[in-house]
């Protein structure tokens, strides 16, 4: 991957971690099973299957390099979430991450996040560059594994007080990490990481993607003619890859698909810019896979509307829910099927 391409999550999340030790940046990461990755993607630690010695290569880039600590923690979200925020408070130096085992688990840390995470700068002027790692995605698991609550955290969104990010590529998840440890304001990062698209071959970058460029908060659509599009589909995360998927197997030159990587503060001068490349009679539409009372949507239907000039923004997402998703995988399947047709309109 390093001389051919083809980075990957995991890969591109390592040497993000390894950029900023090489610029003295001291890196932190801490959760239930994040030693090795809860997917085993991840390999921060090697363990001798003979001798049990463990091996850290983070930790021998340079003789010069910042400080790595990597922690598989107790399966506590409450003791575990709440002692990386108040490191990362005495430590903002470093770039300190808890990670969930599932982004549901952030429930069990509930807490820590109102009372702390979002509000500890507007209560006491407190500022943490805590950043939580939430899987999530919609792949049949069930309703304890799918959702990281996207919603709860844009309900407290406000007064750019934490960054909410989906990145679908890796390069861009690299340099939300970098910007995240070097852009000096030291807020909280809510970052919603895959699981499926760690494994996802279409979800990999090359390597002049870490070597130049930044952190995009919009990823504009280049494969199909702007001319042409009668159908603009917004949406975040994995359901950008089986949105391009059905799209090129359904032969639709007539839809567009933008992703829109950084959830807030709301990218509105990027998605504007990434709108104007289409007709004005195009229809716009917001797709998630979460349902309608769920995921980013009710945040977007209350800010975005007022950066489109005046034309209508549609949802299409699974129906209103009490639970995050079902628990039947055969029913899971055929809701993101429905979902799928109803978005490339087949």
């Amino acid at each position: 991957m390093a001389s051919q391409g083809g980075i990957d999550w995991a890969f591109a999340e390592l040497i993000g971690i390894g950029s900023l030790l090489l610029d003295g940046v001291p890196v932190r990461l801490a959760g239930q099973d994040s030693r090795r990755g809860t997917f085993v993607q991840r390999h921060a630690v090697l363990i001798d299957k003979e001798t049990a010695e463990e091996w850290t290569p983070l930790l021998y880039l340079s003789d010069e390099q910042a400080r790595f600590w990597v922690y598989d923690s107790l399966l506590s979200e409450f003791a575990a979430m709440g002692f990386e925020y108040g490191y990362s408070v005495e430590r903002p130096d470093a770039l300190v991450m808890w990670e969930a085992q599932f982004g549901d688990f952030a429930n069990g840390g509930q807490s820590v996040i109102d009372e702390f995470v979002a509000s500890g700068e507007q209560k006491w002027g407190q500022r943490s560059g805590v950043v939580l790692l939430l899987p999530h995605g919609y792949e049949g698991q069930g309703p304890d594994h799918s959702s990281g609550r996207i919603e709860r955290f844009l309900s407290l969104s406000a007064q750019n007080n934490m960054t909410v990010a989906m990145p679908s590529v890796p390069s861009n998840y690299f340099h939300l990490l970098r910007w995240q440890a070097l852009n000096g304001q030291h807020k909280p990062l809510i970052v919603f990481t895959p699981k499926s698209m760690l494994r996802l071959k279409a979800a990999t970058s090359g390597v002049e993607e870490f070597t130049t460029g930044t952190f995009r908060p919009v990823i504009g659509d280049s494969s199909v003619d702007p001319a042409g599009v009668r159908k603009v589909l917004l949406c975040s995360g994995k359901i950008a890859y089986d949105l391009e998927a059905a799209r090129s197997r359904l032969g639709r030159t007539d839809t567009a698909i933008i992703r829109v990587e950084r959830l807030y503060p709301l990218p509105a001068e990027e998605l504007t810019a990434a709108l104007a490349a289409y007709p004005a009679e195009a229809s716009l539409h917001w797709v998630q896979e979460e349902p309608l009372n769920q995921g980013a949507w009710p945040f977007m239907a209350l800010h975005l509307p007022r950066h489109l000039g005046g034309r209508m923004l549609y949802p299409i997402a699974r129906p209103e829910s009490s639970a995050p998703a079902g628990g039947s995988h055969a029913r899971h399947e055929r809701e993101q099927a429905a979902l799928i047709d109803q978005a490339l309109g087949s």
